[in-house]
């Protein structure tokens, strides 16, 4: 008797599994993805009829410039306080600079000073502690070998150039 509820029980189960299954499949089939229609390309006079019927209207066509304005014969003039000048470059000029050592985000700034953002070591260097970032006319850093022994440390004095763009250059080491 034991055997045959076991049997019983695992046909039941496996009724309810396969059930549950065929109920999951046909909801997929059948639905329609929410509520909404299946989509289908539209031909053009769809597509009209659509845009016809919309709540919004559309937007004007673009229309090419009238070469007579139809505006006062005097022009209003901005005031003063409104007109100010353009920089020719920008405040801020960031931008990356690579180095032996390793790389170092840059900002070139309007005034002539610059500024360390941010800087990583190049495989078998570390960046020393002591960076002077800015801002001022010069940012300093030192870019040190990791075999300290068998290589010079990199001491770097990173400046802008006359268009903005970074510049760095070895500079003696302090510590020699």
């Amino acid at each position: 008797m034991r055997k045959w509820r076991s049997a019983a029980v695992t046909a039941a189960w496996v009724a309810v599994g396969t059930a549950a299954g065929a109920l999951g499949a046909w909801q997929l089939a059948s639905s329609d993805g929410g509520g909404a229609a299946h989509s289908r390309p539209l031909d053009e006079g769809a597509v009209r009829r659509a845009l016809a019927d919309s709540p919004v209207p559309p937007s004007p066509p673009p229309t090419s410039p009238d070469p007579k304005p139809s505006q006062p014969s005097q022009p209003s003039q901005p005031s003063q306080s409104s007109q100010s000048p353009k920089p020719s470059k920008p405040a801020t000029d960031r931008s990356s600079l690579r180095f032996t050592g390793g790389t170092a985000t840059v900002e070139c700034r309007g005034d002539g000073t610059v500024y360390l953002v941010s800087w990583s070591p190049a495989d078998g260097f570390h960046i020393d502690d002591d960076v002077d970032r800015g801002p001022g006319a010069v940012a300093r850093l030192e870019a040190e070998p990791s075999d300290d022994d068998e290589r010079d440390d990199l001491a770097y004095e990173i400046r802008c150039g006359a268009g903005g763009e970074p510049r760095a250059r070895v500079v003696g080491d302090a510590d020699d």
